[in-house]
């Protein structure tokens, strides 16, 4: 099986969770149609407060469903759209995109991989212990984030459950993702 959607969520109101939607339309420059997180400002509350004038580069927040299986294993049960997600994916390794990686979802719309989701303590109340699980230290004590991507809506589309997702790489020299 390819890469794929598995779930689509969406929130018109702060909220830790999403619930799940049978589509969403995402809008260029914006994000999701209806989400607390569309703009394009920040809308993340920790980062308005800094500066409400940044650019939001978190118009959408991927996870690969993988991580709900891994996570799950470990007796923490999480499944689309508990972690705020947009779209929860399948079949590919969203954390090894390099920045400026276009994924494109169904036939239409087209994100723009800008970064690693920096997790929060918001995490663990809702599930105790659960983000020891979603950050944590490699081999080489360097710090991994594994609670999904953000992204920018270079093209709009509807994106539903079942959709593919294409990858398509930027030119080289590839930079890692880091947290935005």
């Amino acid at each position: 099986m390819g890469a794929a959607v598995t779930a689509v969520s969406s929130n018109g109101e702060y909220a830790f969770t999403k619930p799940t939607r049978e589509s969403i339309t995402l809008l260029a420059g914006l994000g999701v149609e209806g989400d607390v997180h569309a703009g394009v400002t920040v809308r993340h509350r920790s980062r308005v407060a800094q500066d409400p004038t940044q650019p939001n580069l978190r118009q959408v927040h991927l996870i690969h469903q993988e991580l709900f299986d891994e996570v799950g294993a470990a007796g923490h049960e999480v499944s689309p759209g508990s972690l705020g997600e947009n779209v929860t994916t399948v079949g590919i390794d969203l954390l090894a995109l390099p920045t400026g990686t276009l994924l494109r979802l169904g036939s239409e719309a087209v994100v723009e991989v800008t970064g690693l989701r920096n997790p929060c303590a918001q995490i663990d109340a809702f599930r105790k212990g659960l983000l020891k699980r979603v950050v944590g230290r490699d081999e080489n004590g360097a710090v991994v984030y594994k609670a999904g991507i953000m992204g920018v809506v270079r093209t709009g589309g509807v994106v539903r459950p079942g959709d593919p997702i294409t990858v398509e790489l930027p030119e080289r020299p590839h930079h890692p993702l880091e947290r935005v």
